[in-house]
């Protein structure tokens, strides 16, 4: 969560400095960024849903504009370089790292679904999470994609890119002198409808890391997220972003694990069985996790074996066309397959 705030600052920053022409520096634009993320996520849920409920549709509109603006110059036309195998092994492989991104929220989702009522039926909760998420995430992908294709033919763009990314959203309104300033701005500000959440959930996981935890006031843990990723976005700026830009996928590989395990726990175990809220922090009644923490070491060397990363290629991936990043799937399978019987062991012996 810190890591994405991180990022949404700088991009932001960029943003901003590019639209003022240089006048804005880009530490300007990470402060104003961050103040005004502080000042919707430390004041609690009602600033935070009102300000949700509607900056969502400026955005969409800029996002349609950069449609017409820039989507003329995208090259749609250009064929994928290499053998169908490598070609489809980099598809799946940007896909994961899509999905990845998408699925960050899963462990947060909680956060936000408790001011929800109780009898809220699951698929209504299904539909508006897979609907919403899918669809923000399909325009904003697409069109990355299509500013992606851009940098590779259009010199402007490919300039704008080497300077800063948030040049190359900027460059996306080129062709509309002021008013795709405007529309820049709006851009830049989206990217706090994004930190906000993260922001907000931070707090709450850092008073979930202990026992003690829940004695800070929120408000407090607020403060100390927005100013560790400020701090790390002022002064690593010009390098600190990629490293985090390569670190924050491998995310990806631990949250399906824990998706996995939370499934299985309930269509499995829980199925039909009514969960006991009560309980939520009664550590004598709650289970004792052992079969959930093996499953997930299980599961985090299946990701490790077919990872194909920065960091590290697995020999799995290694050895799919050249390198596939297969880190999400096989940590799948391989939780999927330990934690069944593993559980129903931990309950037949502790019986919770």
């Amino acid at each position: 969560m810190l890591g994405y705030g991180m990022i949404d600052c700088v991009i932001g920053g960029q943003v901003l400095s590019a639209v003022s022409g240089g006048r804005m520096t880009v530490i300007v634009g990470i402060v104003v960024v961050a103040i005004v993320t502080w000042v919707v996520a430390a004041f609690g849920m009602r600033i935070f849903q009102m300000y949700e409920r509607y900056a969502w549709l400026p955005q969409l509109i800029v996002l349609c504009i950069m449609m017409g603006s820039a989507g003329p110059r995208f090259d749609i036309h250009t064929p994928s370089t290499g053998s169908p195998e490598q070609v489809a092994a980099s598809r799946l492989s940007f896909f994961s790292l899509c999905m990845s991104s998408g699925i960050a929220w899963a462990p947060s989702g909680a956060d936000y679904y408790v001011y929800y009522p109780a009898n809220t039926a699951r698929w209504r909760t299904f539909l508006m999470t897979t609907i919403g998420l899918g669809f923000a995430l399909l325009i904003t992908l697409l069109l990355g994609i299509g500013l992606g294709t851009g940098v590779a033919t259009i010199p402007s763009w490919s300039a704008a890119y080497d300077n800063t990314p948030g040049n190359l959203l900027a460059a996306a309104y080129d062709n509309l002198n002021g008013f795709g300033s405007f529309c820049s701005v709006i851009v830049a500000l989206g990217v706090i409808s994004n930190n906000i959440p993260g922001t907000y959930s931070a707090s709450l996981a850092f008073q979930m890391l202990g026992r003690h935890g829940t004695k800070i006031p929120r408000f407090i843990l607020t403060c100390c997220s927005v100013i560790i990723y400020t701090a790390c976005a002022l002064g690593g700026r010009n390098y600190l972003f990629e490293i985090f830009n390569n670190f924050l996928p491998l995310m990806g590989y631990w949250i399906v694990i824990w998706i996995t395990i939370i499934l299985e726990e309930d269509l499995i175990f829980m199925r039909d069985k009514d969960y006991d809220w009560t309980i939520w922090n009664d550590r004598t009644k709650l289970p004792l996790g052992i079969a959930s923490g093996i499953s997930f070491l299980v599961g985090w060397a299946g990701a490790i074996v077919g990872m194909d990363q920065v960091y590290y290629v697995g020999p799995i991936a290694k050895s799919v066309a050249g390198g596939c990043d297969l880190g999400i799937w096989l940590g799948i399978g391989f939780t999927c397959l330990v934690y069944p019987p593993l559980r129903a062991l931990e309950l037949r012996i502790v019986r919770r």
